[in-house]
């Protein structure tokens, strides 16, 4: 619908008004004019079309009423059987399939009942034809209307559901690695005995909590405004002076920086972040070892390995978090079985060969 023209109750308003002075003005111009039960039959039968969507079957019954009793009637000069085709289109539309349907069989079967009543024909054979594909082709019109709505309002659902996954999934790669940090400090704090020690800990934990902050201010932005501000490859550095800060030992071999898109940036800094993230608080590791380099296929790729306990691998929020990352950026991850350690290879599609 053009933007100038009103919706809702005020467009079926128009609509009907429009109808009403179609009708008329070809009804008018016949040389039998209808009278005035004839005009009172085409107004009401236009009117109710006002409220067509509100409710649709009584509009339906009440624009065949008005046909079956204004041909039969008054006479065939009026183009009134418009009024019965938009209520059926309608209520199909609306989904109302079978009413529509019932109404479309109760109109063909009067019709042919009144004509083999009737030492005279109204309606020939190409007449009855043309009526019954009118009456299929306004179904089927409606029918795909509602079709193409319920992909629409699918369409809107999924997307909605894609966002939520994204808002989760982007809160939880940003503070889950920082709250990982304090919690594993605050530990420490509590259990040691060298009051050094604790205010080592409790200062980690301020630097941690202050970073989470910042993280969580920059992921806010970032689901406000497109993704070029949000953390990249450029930023991997601070997520190895928190590892180590915790006691680990990371090795980062990472290759001349490239541009790639900023999608591309921080799914592999999340996969990263998260990574250090399990290496802390899961695996028991004590060394990582972190691995970006650039493929000549035109894609980036990002290993993870630590010496932790490997085995089983268990997935969390945080794994599938990382699946659901690369897939949406049109990569693949792997996490291979080991005796020792977890492994998390990751391919991600920076664009073409280079």
């Amino acid at each position: 619908m053009n933007r100038w023209w009103p919706k809702g109750p005020a467009g079926d308003v128009v609509s009907a008004g429009l109808v009403l002075a179609l009708v008329l003005t070809y009804t008018l111009a016949q040389d039998v004019p209808p009278g005035p039960w004839g005009l009172a039959l085409i107004v009401l039968s236009c009117g109710v079309l006002a409220v067509r969507r509100r409710y649709p079957v009584p509009v339906a019954v009440a624009t065949m009423l008005g046909v079956g009793l204004y041909y039969p009637l008054i006479g065939a000069g009026s183009p009134v059987l418009l009024t019965l085709m938009i209520a059926l289109y309608t209520l199909s539309a609306q989904g109302y399939l079978r009413a529509a349907a019932v109404v479309a069989g109760i109109t063909v079967v009067a019709t042919l009942a009144g004509e083999l009543a009737s030492a005279t024909r109204h309606v020939d054979d190409v007449a009855m034809v043309m009526l019954l594909g009118w009456i299929v082709a306004v179904l089927a019109l409606g029918r795909l209307k509602r079709q193409v709505e319920l992909g629409r309002e699918e369409e809107a659902r999924r997307r909605a559901t894609e966002e939520r996954l994204r808002i989760a999934r982007e809160l939880h790669d940003a503070l889950g690695h920082h709250l990982s940090l304090i919690t594993v400090q605050a530990g420490a704090a509590l259990h040691a005995n060298d009051p050094g020690q604790s205010t080592g800990a409790l200062t980690a934990i301020k630097q941690a909590g202050r970073e989470a902050l910042r993280e969580l201010r920059s992921t806010l932005d970032v689901l406000r405004t497109p993704v070029d501000s949000a953390p990249g490859l450029d930023r991997l550095d601070e997520l190895f002076g928190h590892a180590r800060a915790m006691g680990l030992t990371v090795t980062a071999e990472l290759a001349e920086p490239r541009p790639v898109p900023p999608e591309i940036g921080l799914a592999a800094y999340r996969i990263v972040q998260e990574a250090l993230t399990n290496a802390i608080r899961h695996s028991g590791a004590s060394t990582v070892v972190v691995r970006v380099r650039y493929g000549d296929d035109g894609e980036l790729r990002v290993e993870i390995e630590d010496n932790g306990s490997g085995g089983p691998i268990t997935p969390g929020h945080g794994l599938r978090g990382m699946r659901e990352r690369v897939r949406a950026a049109g990569g693949e991850l792997t996490m291979p079985a080991r005796d020792t350690g977890l492994a998390v290879h990751a391919r991600l599609p920076i664009g073409g060969r280079r």
